[in-house]
């Protein structure tokens, strides 16, 4: 099929296509763009033979052709919002996370960024809504519009993204989210970080029996992670920093520390976070209500801010 166009996927015999452009029928005759039929062959000069739907045949090049599907969807497609300009241009609250937030920074350490930003309420009343987060536009720099974020917040997600010290953007309504991140605050914190934890040390586990040794940088975090669950639970706030933890976790990441006692410290940690939880005085539930009060106003406030 040396002729044949690459572009788009193979389509096997059978398959539903439009014409992208007019060609001749095996009459004499010109299908018009648009015309519906099914592939019934190739060529052997590598073009697709369809079956149209009045009977004729016309044969097309893959880029002459849509799947039925996607001509349509093609058709009334909208301009997607350019995402990289809502996080340039919306962004209300940003801040550094991961190990230079942490505490466990080396000279080789990443510095990542999340942030959230306000689409435009306008934007939400197109066919084509703003995208709920945006990988950029800088490197290690990742983004959640405002619901999304509150959504995850809630759920004991990104908590620490505004618990951060190190704030690189903030406007008046990114000082309005960071005031309300004890709203955020909750016993679901237990499930959140305890669930993930678990469920990410079954696959180290796994690395561990057949590589002989997991991805130490990412057991050193998960630790990281409960001490900071068990602080929350037993403080009711979030400690970013891991303060007098940062030596033995370090010793963790450069796989200095046996999985053995790695797997001890652990489960210690887990035994501290269930008692945590039985003694914990946050509430079983985080306040939605102010926080969905909190993005009604935003949503309000935001009309007409293209």
């Amino acid at each position: 099929m040396g002729g044949m166009s690459v572009e788009g996927p193979l389509l096997p015999v059978g398959t539903q296509v439009v014409l992208r452009v007019a060609r001749p029928d095996g009459e004499g005759g010109i299908a018009q763009r648009g015309a519906t039929g099914r592939v019934s062959g190739v060529t052997p000069d590598g073009r697709y033979a369809v079956r149209l739907v009045d009977g004729r045949d016309a044969t097309a090049q893959r880029d002459q052709l849509s799947l039925r599907t996607a001509y349509q969807d093609e058709a009334v497609a909208v301009d997607q919002p350019d995402g990289d300009k809502l996080v340039r241009e919306h962004t209300i609250y940003a801040a550094v996370v991961g190990s230079r937030a942490f505490g466990l920074d080396t000279d080789a350490s990443d510095t990542d960024t999340r942030g959230v930003y306000v689409a435009p309420t306008e934007a939400f009343w197109s066919l084509a809504k703003p995208p709920t987060h945006v990988d950029g536009p800088e490197d290690e720099w990742f983004s959640w519009e405002v619901e999304r974020f509150c959504e995850l917040a809630l759920k004991a997600n990104l908590l620490e993204v505004l618990h951060s010290p190190l704030v690189v953007r903030q406007t008046p309504l990114g000082e309005e989210l960071v005031g309300l991140r004890e709203a955020f605050l909750s016993q679901l914190a237990y499930q959140t970080y305890s669930g993930y934890v678990l469920s990410q040390f079954k696959k180290l586990e796994a690395d561990f029996r057949r590589d002989g040794a997991p991805k130490w940088k990412h057991v050193m975090h998960l630790l990281r992670l409960l001490l900071a669950a068990r602080t929350l639970l037993s403080e009711g706030r979030l400690v970013v920093d891991v303060g007098p933890h940062r030596d033995r976790l370090l010793a963790v990441k450069a796989g200095a520390v046996e999985w053995l006692e790695v797997e001890r410290w652990r489960l210690g940690l887990h035994e501290g976070l269930d008692e945590a939880l039985r003694k914990t005085g946050l509430p079983a539930t985080p306040d939605v209500g102010r926080v969905d009060a909190w993005l009604r106003s935003v949503r309000r406030r935001s009309i007409s801010d293209a």
